[in-house]
């Protein structure tokens, strides 16, 4: 992290009473508000609920991990947690050595045991019986990379882990592993749960143990304004919680117990999707604001150095594979009569002319980033699904059933952006006979879509209300595999999960390119989800800030929240 400290750039801000001493006529203010369309409900980055949440968003610095995601929506190794290094050996291992300072904000000591923790409940090797076959006991946002571990050697207590992947696997993207907002902390679970660590029965698998663990992991860090348990939320970071509530947001403080840089703005107020960030705005409560553009509809950013920008993350519509969509031919049908292009045109690049990758199109992959060199080559099945051909688009209604159907698209309002694209669609499809139904509601969640309450999603990679998106793109290649948390329109192919296992391990670039062009030319057939364009995003900064750098992807703008400076 400490590499953190040479960005020094002139942008961004927020007001608060009182200031902090400074110089040149301008103080320092002491409090900064952070407006993003996350949803605050979960501490657990790693479960479905945290990651879909946003919690990478809103807890980056709260939960520090061996890497964070960067700017770019990159790794970036964060070495003030510690140091992880791939040795060699006959089965890819990765040495992890956590940082021999490392303390919890309330007094805990980091230890391997959270690597244990971490790897045992996104490992899917813990199930229980379900009414269709074992499901995973813990609700894991994705075992990608996680499943392919062998073993995690650890004694408890120990600053040092050797993790050990499964012979004959390897897993490119190691660098996404044990993450910042994911590496939560195995004491509060040990002393939840009344055993001395949880390395013994997870090594052990004892069955009586290993529940009650899932069901902490599962449900203890979820988060409800007034209602903090302060006790099962300590911090790894320069940040820790204070306080939640509605009227006073999510309240971060300086942690006096973190070894690292200290943070230099005491105290950080987030501000949620569901706490009226556009009022939050003209009422000067916040200093930096990440959101997707048009969102909030017509508001004022004077004062701030804002900027629009095309994201990691892919707008898009997550369908359900039951009910309308029961069928392939169904989900091509309505695809037919979604139009893409158009719906670029008018939301997808406001602001913004990019001329190639990210953004310069109507977005024609859900895995593969617009700047990649392979994307224009891979990505060809998408062009007879531009929308626009009425004529094609009814007669595929017709014979796949879906003509005379209702399909009801849910997203969390208010968003002004995605009413907007919704009324775009209903209008499109109108016209080949499907009724399209506007289901947004503030409480939507995505999980409404695996109990059909909705047909469809309209949100960004893994179905994330706000930031989303990451170079690596794990995110989006789990939210398509078989059984994953963030697959919430329960599809389920097994040579796409065959492909992505490859391509997680594949480096020669021709299997690459052919892989990735079999694996497009599927999921444009099967059609799981309809990507629309890269999700654009408005980041800006208050006058006066310090080190405010945008970043477009889950991470978003607080990726660096401990080095911002507001001066007034």
């Amino acid at each position: 992290m400490r590499a953190r400290s040479g960005f020094v750039v002139a942008v961004a801000g927020v007001l608060s009473a009182g200031l902090l001493a400074g110089c040149g006529g301008k103080n320092q203010v002491p409090s900064i508000g952070y407006g993003v369309d996350a949803v605050v409900a979960s501490y657990n980055g790693g479960s479905t609920l945290g990651a879909n949440s946003g919690a990478a968003a809103v807890f980056s610095r709260v939960l520090t991990g061996f890497f964070y995601t960067g700017p770019d929506g990159q790794p970036v190794a964060d070495t003030d947690t510690g140091t992880a290094k791939e040795v060699p050996g006959e089965a890819q291992t990765i040495q992890y050595r956590l940082n021999p300072d490392g303390v919890y904000s309330d007094g805990a000591p980091t230890s391997c045991d959270d690597l244990v923790l971490t790897w045992a409940a996104r490992s899917g090797r813990f199930t229980k019986a379900g009414p269709g076959g074992p499901v995973p006991q813990f609700d894991a946002a994705s075992t990608a990379g996680y499943s392919d571990i062998e073993r995690v050697d650890c004694q408890a207590g120990s600053k040092d882990a050797t993790v050990v992947f499964r012979p004959g696997k390897h897993y490119s993207a190691w660098k996404t592993l044990f993450n910042a907002s994911e590496l939560m902390p195995a004491h509060v679970i040990a002393t939840a749960v009344k055993v001395p660590n949880l390395v013994a029965p997870l090594q052990s698998g004892d069955p009586g143990t290993v529940e009650r663990i899932a069901d902490f992991w599962n449900n203890g860090w979820k988060l409800t304004p007034g209602k903090l348990d302060l006790t099962a939320l300590p911090s790894s970071g320069p940040y820790r919680i204070e306080s939640f509530d509605a009227k006073d947001g999510l309240v971060l403080t300086k942690n006096e117990k973190w070894w690292g840089n200290q943070a230099k703005t005491p105290r950080i107020v987030v501000w949620d999707r569901n706490s009226g960030l556009k009022d939050k705005v003209s009422s000067k409560a916040i200093g930096v604001l990440d959101v997707g553009a048009g969102s909030l509809g017509d508001v004022s950013l004077s004062g701030f150095s804002s900027e629009n920008m095309p994201g990691r993350g892919a707008e898009q519509l997550v369908l359900g594979t039951g009910g309308v969509f029961g069928s392939a031919d169904a989900r091509r049908a309505f695809a037919l009569c979604v139009p893409r292009a158009e719906l670029y045109d008018k939301l997808g690049h406001p602001g913004f002319t990019a001329k190639s990758g990210l953004g310069s199109g109507p977005l024609n992959s859900r895995t593969v980033q617009q700047d990649s060199l392979y994307y224009p080559v891979v990505t060809g099945a998408a062009d007879k699904f531009k929308g626009g051909d009425k004529g094609a688009a009814s007669q595929a209604a017709q014979s796949s059933g879906l003509q005379n159907q209702t399909v009801r698209i849910g997203y969390q309002r208010p968003d002004e952006r995605r009413a907007q694209t919704i009324a775009m669609i209903t209008d499109s499809c109108k016209a080949a006979g499907v009724t399209v139904v506007d289901a947004g509601s503030p409480d939507f969640a995505a999980s409404q879509l695996t109990e059909g309450k909705v047909d469809a999603i309209l949100g960004g990679t893994a179905a994330l209300p706000g930031p989303s998106g990451s170079l690596s793109a794990t995110d989006a290649i789990a939210a398509l595999r078989t059984g994953q948390g963030l697959n919430f329109g329960r599809f389920g192919n097994g040579r796409y999960d065959a492909i992505s296992d490859q391509l997680a391990a594949e480096e020669n670039s021709t299997t690459v390119l052919n892989l990735l062009t079999e694996q497009e030319n599927l999921l444009w057939s099967e059609m799981p989800s309809i990507p629309l364009f890269a999700g654009p995003r408005t980041i800006a900064f208050g006058d006066g800030m310090e080190n405010g750098i945008a970043s477009p992807t889950k991470a978003g703008a607080g990726w660096n929240m401990d080095r911002w400076v507001l001066k007034r």
